[in-house]
């Protein structure tokens, strides 16, 4: 029995819907390059879940208690964040350290919010576990400790929860991914699983295949949970192995006939320019139910270009579908209709930028900024949009997007201090910029990252489209932020990129300036061009602008 809003009764808690899975047919196909296939029946799974709680347990590991994972991404990671919830403590994962994240900044946040949030264990892996046991203050075990464990086998069907206490917790994403634990119920996930499961029109037949990280929403709600609490497949592989090898899920889409999968914008662009016609002959795209666009702003442009790159293969443009999401309210949000192409809205991005205001206009304008549709609320979520002094507006005014629904967070897990003004009357602040039009949700780009410059409103995530098509210009590898200056009395705007270090860097930043010029009604005062690895990520990919302007101007003050 699938869980559907019609169903739902029928699921009291995550461990419940566990519990009704068994039998030999495949709950995780996991892929690593190199290695054979593993394939982990639902009987296997239970197993593994079972034993991982018990080893918990005999470490002493207490019901609600919070058990921290910043394993690599492998199934020993998936079997203690199931077995810890199995046996009732509150699992979360964490990001590893990577090459993308400053060392200093992560063991600082790992250890201050280890003592914050009052964990009771970290599980990582053997290389980590000594470094990251001299900053903690919780017992730090390693793969191998773990798995020397007698692990006794739990007979019983586990801790018998409250659907309205804790489950597990999500991170927000920022520069270290580690800053507030959104706590989630039993419920609350359930109830997004059901109604989310509704909008994409879930069956028995479905396969997910997904390579993204665990500690993300995206990932670990449709990525992970949604597959082994519906009972089908979920095709994994690590998000390491994909950057470096895209066409792997495109193999493993063909190989286990995938039929839906979740993708940040930047990997359709990162898809289309990376893996090779070679690499893809004789693959089949053509049972995809959809590759849903999540995560970041969605852009029409790499949904053309990536359509382009696969048509070949059986790619349909009605496959490319949207929706918006965020770790408070669970997941989605919204999801635009499947078997329909998502809605463009052209508008005046003059008025845009002066009005605050999603005027339409002719697809061929000079002045039109098309904008992909994030589909309307799925049920149990209503969408709302209000000015900076709180009060709502009408259908295409831009203003903060707030949101209510039956799947929001519990709070941010031992944070009173975020919890006190979390919800107003009943609603949250999303911190993103959009407008509603004929019911469905267009994102613009998040408030903080707002630029004023001369009393126009700049969305930088619009300048760094720009600045991506620049030739020399790393893909994906650009960020533009807002600088005042006293004595124009504006932000200004500056653009930082990542280039090659042999290429001609006066070249590129004129070319920079003239694309934005030339296509948009600003200029950018400042083109800074860096070398690979300057630009600060979040642990999600995205670009952390606030985190990349400080180091500039600690930089650019360095060098006065």
């Amino acid at each position: 029995m699938l869980l559907k809003q019609s169903t739902r009764q029928h699921f009291h808690t995550l461990l419940d819907a566990f519990a009704l899975k068994a039998g030999d047919e495949p709950a995780i196909i996991y892929l690593e390059t190199g290695a054979d296939p593993i394939t982990v029946t639902r009987r296997d799974f239970y197993q593994q879940v079972s034993t991982h709680a018990a080893a918990l347990h005999g470490m002493g590991i207490q019901p609600r208690d919070l058990v921290i994972l910043a394993h690599t991404q492998n199934l020993e990671s998936i079997f203690a964040f199931w077995g810890a919830m199995f046996m009732g403590a509150i699992p979360s994962m964490f990001p590893t350290l990577t090459e993308k994240l400053d060392p200093e900044i992560y063991m600082s946040s790992m250890a201050q919010l280890v003592a914050h949030s009052s964990a009771s264990m970290v599980l990582t892996t053997d290389a980590f576990a000594p470094e990251l046991g001299n900053v903690v203050r919780c017992p730090v075990v390693g793969s191998s400790a773990f798995a020397s464990d007698s692990r006794p086998s739990i007979k019983e069907k586990g801790h018998t929860a409250n659907p309205d206490e804790v489950a597990f917790l999500q991170h927000s994403s920022g520069t270290t991914g580690l800053q507030k634990g959104v706590a989630l119920s039993h419920t609350a996930v359930l109830n997004q699983l059901a109604s989310y499961s509704d909008a994409l029109n879930l069956t028995g037949d479905d396969v997910i295949v997904s390579w993204l990280p665990l500690y993300h929403d995206m990932g670990l709600i449709a990525g992970f949970l949604m597959p082994l609490v519906q009972g089908i497949p979920l095709v994994l592989m690590s998000p390491f192995d994909w950057v470096k090898h895209p066409a792997l899920l495109f193999r493993a889409i063909h190989d286990y006939r995938g039929t839906l999968c979740w993708l940040p914008n930047f990997a359709y662009n990162h898809c289309a320019r990376r893996i090779r016609k070679r690499d893809t002959e004789g693959l089949s795209l053509a049972g995809m139910r959809a590759f849903i666009n999540c995560s970041e702003p969605v852009r029409a442009a790499s949904h053309r270009a990536f359509y382009e790159r696969f048509r070949d293969n059986g790619l349909t443009m009605e496959q490319l579908q949207v929706s918006y999401a965020m770790a408070e309210n669970t997941f989605a949000v919204t999801q635009t209709p499947l078997r329909q192409l998502p809605t463009h809205d052209f508008i005046d991005r003059h008025v845009l930028e002066n009005e605050r205001r999603a005027e339409p206009v002719a697809s061929d304008s000079a002045d039109a900024l098309e904008n992909v549709s994030c589909g309307p609320p799925i049920d149990g979520v209503q969408v709302r949009v209000v000015d900076d002094q709180g009060s709502l507006l009408p259908e295409r005014r831009v203003g903060e997007l707030q949101v209510t629904s039956s799947f929001m967070l519990t709070g941010y897990y031992e944070r009173p201090d975020l919890n006190e003004k979390l919800f107003q009357d009943g609603w949250y602040a999303t911190g993103d910029m959009g407008y509603l039009a004929d019911g469905e949700v267009y994102i613009i780009g998040r408030k903080k990252d707002l630029i004023i410059n001369g009393g126009k409103n700049v969305y930088p995530q619009d300048l760094e489209a720009i600045v991506n098509t620049v030739p020399g210009v790393h893909p994906g590898r650009a960020v533009a932020f807002g600088v005042y200056d006293e004595r124009e009395g504006t932000e200004l705007i500056g653009i930082v990129a990542e280039v090659d270090d042999h290429s001609d860097h006066h070249q590129i930043a004129q070319e920079i300036r003239h694309a934005i010029a030339s296509q948009t009604t600003v200029t950018a005062s400042y083109v800074h061009l860096v070398d690979d690895k300057w630009l600060i990520k979040t642990s999600s990919g995205k670009i952390a602008r606030a985190a990349n302007r400080d180091k500039w101007l600690a930089e650019r003050e360095q060098a006065t």
